[in-house]
This record gives structure tokens, sequence and C-alpha cells, in this order.
């Protein structure tokens, strides 16, 4: 498929596995319909393999650096999630899930893989937007989620080790559904670090 840009983002965009539709539209914000059946998820398990949901990925420009946009999730199905991705190869990724739980609630989770997938599950959210964010430096990553784009509050504080060949961007998944609509908006790409992974700041 061919590549594609974001305002703020100095970088293409290139899909790993296309989506059943997207665009691209005024003020940057990306759409993108994830197709039935699409997930990216290692079970430590061994029960299965799976590596089909869309991703828009870009190289980015900088060691450090922060990307977060305000996630909006047309939920209608057990797992179907808004995603901001981070990924060295096939078997070794990570991502940060707005998603819909088995109990029906939109909730916060991530999954760090390496070989295999840890998930976890975090924080339950009122509604179907929330803002997520990617924080990198050369030797971790930390995951956020903010209700309001202001107040960041952690989610993961993790390392992939040494990243040669790293893409990030967004993706949508609806591993038992029909598909799933999910709407970036205010993406924002900036170079540097934050004072306190914790706090957020």
């Amino acid at each position: 498929m061919t590549p594609f840009t974001l305002p703020g983002i100095r970088a293409d965009l290139h899909w790993q596995n296309p989506p059943a539709d997207w665009s691209v539209e005024r003020e940057g914000r990306l759409t993108i319909l994830a197709g039935a059946d699409t997930n990216w998820f290692i079970d430590p398990g061994g029960a299965r393999i799976e590596d089909s949901a869309p991703c828009a990925l870009f190289v980015p420009p900088d060691a450090n650096f922060l990307l977060h946009a305000k996630v909006a999730v047309g939920f209608a199905s057990t797992f179907d999630a808004g995603v901001l991705q981070v990924r060295e190869r096939d078997d070794w990724w990570a991502k940060l899930c707005f998603e819909f739980s088995p109990q029906h609630q939109p909730m916060i989770v991530s999954v760090v893989t390496r070989g295999v997938s840890d998930d976890c599950n975090s924080e339950p959210i009122a509604g179907n937007e929330v803002y997520l964010r990617v924080a990198k430096t050369p030797r971790v990553l930390a995951f956020h989620f903010s209700r309001d784009g202001r107040r960041w509050n952690l989610v993961r504080y993790f390392t992939l080790g040494a990243l040669e060949n790293l893409r990030v961007g967004f993706s949508s998944q609806s591993p038992r559904g029909l598909g799933c609509k999910t709407v970036f908006s205010g993406v924002t790409y900036r170079p540097g670090s934050l004072r306190d992974f914790r706090s957020g700041e």
C-alpha cells in the first residue's frame, strides 16, 4: 500500500497488514478500520500466534521521543481496541491498547512481547475516548494514559533492549468481532524525554 504522512510526524507511515478501510481527514485525523478476527498476540500458553491487525508504522527519527494521540474506539465486541504500537520485529514488540474487556468495560491494556506476550489489564475508562502516549529513551519505554490530555498516568515502564529496527505507530483490532473503527486525533510527535516517567511529567 502507498505510504502516507500525518502532520507533525517527520516520516512516512507504512502499513503492516492492510486495513479494511482507512482515511486521513481534516487536521490530520487518522481513521483505521480493522477487519474481522484481527489481532497482534503471541499466547504464552502456546495456543496461538496472531499478527493480523492493521498498523500504520513509521521509523522515529529520534532516539528520545514522545508520541501521543486522542483515541476514540467504536467498541462492539470483546477485545476491540485502538492501539499505539512499538515494533522491533514480529516477535519483539509492545502495544498500549484502549480495549473492550470481557466485562464490556473500556479499559487500558498493555502487552509486551519478547518471544511471547505478557498481557496486563490496567485502568477502566468511562466512555469511548482516552489519550494514549508512548515515551522512549535509548534504554527504556513507558506507556501512559490520560483522561484529559494533561494529567498522565503510568501504565507500564519497561525495556525491549537494544532496538535497531524500531517502528512506531497506530493500530486497530477486532480479535472476536466483525471489525473495529478507531479514530486517532491530535496526533503529536516530539523529540525529547520526560523528567520523570512515573509522574508522567
